[in-house]
């Protein structure tokens, strides 16, 4: 009788049915990590509309998993974080997408966010395993309301692009399972410095690289990412940029709408990967070019000042005098989010 009351009561009211659907999608979301790390917690730190994955394993709170849950829309967003960082990198975007009325979904990719990631970061098919995980994450995403868009940082902005091309079809019909309505790339990894790509042709390289990286250091500097990108890992970002060089060659092309933010002094992801990219894409598309002169480094294009003093980086760790070592605000956020908002006006 009363599992019959509260199935009318859902039916009747559609905010009782938002409700449910979201504690249902929040339990899904969690169980991606009790299936990964084993063990899940409570997070401590809580906030309004925010549902967090804690765990043990993590190096803190900050590198947690999380749901930003908007129950009064149907539009859901999806970011991804970069390779060695973590979910805390993609607040500052995701609260911009909430106020415009998104449930934003941040997952932490496999191997990612650890107090111990030794095994991950040497493993053969960790690519693979990000690709999964971010499948998975989607289809979670795409069963949570009637507008999707997808994207993220770096090698996060890669795997949103890979997944996009392969659930089309032959040439580029219509069979996306996941109806991707948009997608959007912060400093994203659809290239790599000359040497990096150069390296990745070495027969060989990736036995190599996994035998230099030894045992990997996850303490550094800063909290919420790792102090250096594993070598092995940085190969596999290659391969799935390869991935996605080749199905652009078979004939796969972008149709939904792209919001693109690369900064021209980027030496990590260098911008030619976007503009090549953009080759590909028929969508009504936003292109923020960041000018060289600004000399903003790849990770800060995500960072704005609240995020920056969040961050609690440690400057006494690093040498100070090296390009890159410590990181700054996007001068051009305020900006770069402004044209965000007008992007995401027409989903």
């Amino acid at each position: 009788m009363l599992v019959t009351l509260l199935t009318s009561l859902v039916l009747i009211n559609p905010a009782l049915a938002k409700i449910s659907d979201t504690k249902a999608s929040n339990t899904a979301f969690k169980a991606f990590y009790e299936k990964e790390w084993g063990q899940v917690q409570p997070c401590r730190e809580t906030a309004l509309n925010k549902f967090g994955v804690c765990s043990n394993v993590l190096r803190n709170e900050g590198n947690a998993p999380f749901i930003l849950n908007n129950k009064t829309s149907d539009k859901v967003a999806v970011l991804v974080h970069g390779l060695s960082d973590s979910p805390f990198f993609m607040r500052a975007i995701a609260d911009i997408l909430f106020e415009q009325g998104f449930t934003v979904v941040v997952p932490l990719l496999p191997g990612h966010g650890k107090r111990d990631a030794d095994d991950d970061m040497s493993d053969w098919d960790l690519a693979e395993r990000w690709q999964v995980h971010v499948d998975e994450v989607i289809s979670l995403a795409d069963s949570m309301g009637d507008t999707l868009i997808v994207g993220g940082f770096s090698t996060g902005g890669a795997l949103s692009v890979e997944h996009y091309l392969s659930q089309l079809g032959e040439g580029n019909s219509e069979s996306n399972s996941n109806n991707i309505d948009g997608l959007m790339l912060f400093s994203g990894a659809l290239a790599l410095s000359e040497n990096a790509e150069g390296m990745s042709r070495i027969w060989g390289i990736k036995l190599l690289a996994r035998i230099i990286d030894g045992t990997y250091e996850t303490h550094g500097p800063n909290p919420y990412k790792y102090p250096n990108v594993a070598g092995l890992s940085g190969l596999e970002l290659m391969d799935l940029i390869n991935t996605i060089r080749d199905k652009f060659e078979e004939g796969k092309r972008i149709d939904v709408p792209v919001f693109a933010a690369h900064s021209q002094a980027d030496v990590t992801t260098p911008i030619s990967g976007i503009e090549n990219l953009m080759q590909y894409s028929e969508g009504n598309n936003t292109f923020f070019v960041i000018d060289e002169s600004y000399a903003l480094c790849h990770a800060d294009v995500v960072v704005n000042p609240p995020l920056l003093k969040a961050m609690n980086f440690n400057t006494g760790m690093v040498n100070q005098q090296e390009e890159c070592a410590v990181p700054q605000a996007n001068p051009l956020f305020s900006t770069m989010a402004m044209m965000l908002r007008e992007y995401v006006k027409q989903f």
